[in-house]
């Protein structure tokens, strides 16, 4: 036989029963830390490497002031 005048304990007591039934309008949390990784079946290939470019030596400061 259900009681008509709860007390704010026993409402307490029976809101978490009412709770997990409603559910949440929250999104699941996105996994943090460690990636996920590659997709299954995604087709692997290596970084493409570029020569490296080197600048030339300039004529040091003594040889441009003996032109002169």
């Amino acid at each position: 036989m259900p009681q008509k005048n709860l007390s704010p304990g026993r409402v307490a007591q029976s809101m978490l029963g009412l709770l997990v039934e409603m559910g949440t309008p929250a999104k699941t949390p996105k996994p943090r830390g460690k990636s996920t990784g590659w997709k299954t079946g995604k087709v692997r290939s290596k970084k493409t490497r570029y020569p490296v470019v080197k600048k030339c030596k300039s004529p040091t400061k003594k040889a441009k002031n003996q032109k002169t």
